[in-house]
C-alpha cells in the first residue's frame, strides 16, 4: 500500500547517520538518500553524453536506488562495515527479512511486477553499470557529508582510516568519467554541492515539528511517490513518462536552493508576489545554476522545475499542456517527453500533509500546521487525480499516522 510506503520513507528522516561522531549539523539518511540519488543522475548523464544515447537504463537506475533506499530502511542502524560483513555472510537470509519486512507495503500496487523485480534484484550481484553507478552516488555522497565531519574534528580516533576507506572506495569507480569530472571539484562538483546544501534548508521553518525535514529529503518523497503513482494511472507509461515524473519530483524545488523556501502563506498575501518569485528564481536558475550544468542538459533541466505542476509534452521542440486524458490516449510516447504535473503536485501536497501529521503525532504542532493541515485535507479529502483517488489516498494516510 503506497500510504505505508509513504509512512516507511518518512522514518528515513529520523535515522541520524554519523551519530558516532562530532556533527556540526544534522545528518539524516533522507538527506543522504535523496543527495546520492541527484549524483546518480548526473553520473548517469555524463556517462551517456560519453557513450551514446540508450547506454543507461534509466528505469533500471531508479528501480535499483528504491530498492537499494528501502532496503537499508529496513536494516536501519548498522555500521558500514558490519552491513558488507553480514551481506557477505548473511546476504539469503537478510533479502527474506527485508522482503517479509515490506511485504504488507508492498501489497496492493498495481504495478505487480515491482516486488518481483525487488526480488530479482536482491538476489542478483550482476554489475551492472547501473548498479556501478549508484555505488559511485552513494560513496561521492558519503564523502560529501564526510568532508564536514572530518573539518569539524579531524583529531578523532579512527577518522583518517575512515577518510582513507571513503578515498579507496571512491577510486574504484574512476573508470566514470562522471566520478572524474566530480573529484576534480569544478562545475560538475560545484552542481551537486549546492544541491546538498538544500538539506540544511529546512521546511517549516517558521513552526517546531519532529522530525524536522529539509527541502532536499521531501523533494525525494516526491520523486519516489511520482514513481509509484505512475504506475497507477491505469494504463503502461512509457519509458520517458517515468522518467520525467521521477527526475522532476526530484528537481521540483531545486531553485529554492537560491532563493531559500518561501512559506505558501507567504506567496499568498500578496497578490501577484507568487508571480514575482517564479520570475525570479527562474533568472536565478538561468545566471547561477544552469552554467554548472552542460549547455545540453539545460534544457530538460527547465522541463522539470519550469511549469512542474502541469500536464505537459513536448512537440517540435514546443512545449504543450494537456489533460490526463490526453496524455493517455495521444502523448503516452517517448518522443513527446510526457510529464504528469498533476500528479507531482499531488505528491507533494501529501508529503507536506504527512509532515504535519507525523509531527502531530510526536506531540509537536503549532497553529500554522494544524490550519495546514486542516486547509490540505478540505482541499484533497474528495479529489481524483490522473485517474487516481488522492482523497482516499490522504484518508488512509491519516487513519495510519493517527492510529
Amino acid at each position: 500500500m503506497i500510504e505505508n510506503l509513504i509512512e516507511r520513507f518518512f522514518k528515513a528522516a529520523t535515522m541520524e547517520r554519523w551519530n558516532d561522531h562530532i556533527r556540526p549539523v544534522e545528518l539524516t539518511e533522507l538527506d543522504k538518500q535523496a543527495h546520492k540519488m541527484i549524483i546518480a543522475y548526473v553520473l548517469a548523464k555524463i556517462e551517456e553524453d560519453s557513450r551514446g544515447k540508450g547506454s543507461i537504463n534509466w528505469i533500471n537506475l531508479i528501480e535499483g536506488f528504491l530498492f537499494d533506499f528501502l532496503y537499508r530502511l529496513v536494516l536501519t542502524d548498522l555500521k558500514p562495515s558490519v552491513f558488507h560483513r553480514m551481506m557477505d555472510d548473511k546476504r539469503e537470509e537478510l533479502n527474506k527479512h527485508v522482503l517479509n519486512e515490506l511485504k504488507v507495503d508492498l501489497e496492493g500496487l498495481n504495478d505487480t511486477q515491482f516486488e518481483n523485480k525487488f526480488k530479482t534484484y536482491l538476489s542478483s550481484r550482476e554489475t551492472t553499470l547501473e548498479r556501478k553507478i549508484l555505488r559511485a552516488a552513494h560513496y561521492l555522497a558519503t564523502d560529501w557529508e564526510f568532508k564536514i565531519i572530518y573539518n569539524t574534528a579531524p583529531f578523532i580516533y579512527g577518522i583518517e582510516k575512515t577518510k582513507e576507506n571513503i578515498e579507496n572506495q571512491i577510486e574504484d569507480h574512476y573508470d566514470l568519467i562522471g566520478v572524474q569530472k566530480i573529484m576534480l571539484e569544478k562545475k560538475s562538483f560545484g552542481f551537486i554541492d549546492l544541491c546538498g546544501q538544500l538539506r540544511f534548508q529546512k521546511r517549516w521553518a517558521h513552526s517546531p515539528r519532529i522530525p524536522e525535514t529539509s527541502v532536499l529529503g521531501h523533494m525525494l518523497i516526491v520523486a519516489a511517490t511520482s514513481y509509484l503513482f505512475t504506475m497507477e494511472i491505469g494504463i503502461i507509461p512509457c519509458e520517458k513518462r517515468i522518467y520525467n515524473n521521477f527526475f522532476a519530483g526530484l528537481f521540483h524545488d531545486l531553485p529554492e536552493v537560491l532563493t531559500k523556501d518561501i512559506i505558501s502563506p507567504v506567496k499568498q498575501s500578496v497578490e501577484g508576489l507568487d508571480d514575482i518569485i517564479k520570475e525570479y528564481e527562474d533568472y536565478q536558475m538561468k545566471r547561477e545554476l544552469l552554467p554548472l550544468l552542460p549547455k545540453t542538459w539545460h534544457e530538460e533541466m527547465q522541463y522539470f522545475t519550469g511549469n512542474e505542476f502541469k500536464n505537459k509534452i513536448k512537440e517540435k521542440e514546443e512545449i504543450i499542456f494537456v489533460s490526463f486524458k490526453e496524455l493517455n490516449r495521444t502523448y503516452n510516447k517517448n518522443e513527446f517527453l510526457p510529464l504528469d504535473g498533476e500528479i507531482l503536485k499531488a505528491c507533494d501536497r501529501l508529503a507536506a500533509f504527512a509532515e504535519t501529521k507525523i509531527s502531530f503525532r510526536h506531540g509537536i504542532t503549532s497553529k500554522d500546521m494544524e490550519e495546514a493541515q486542516k486547509s490540505m485535507m478540505d482541499e484533497w479529502k474528495s479529489k481524483k487525480v490522473s485517474g487516481i483517488d488522492f482523497g482516499q489516498i490522504f484518508r488512509n494516510l491519516e487513519k495510519l499516522i493517527d492510529r
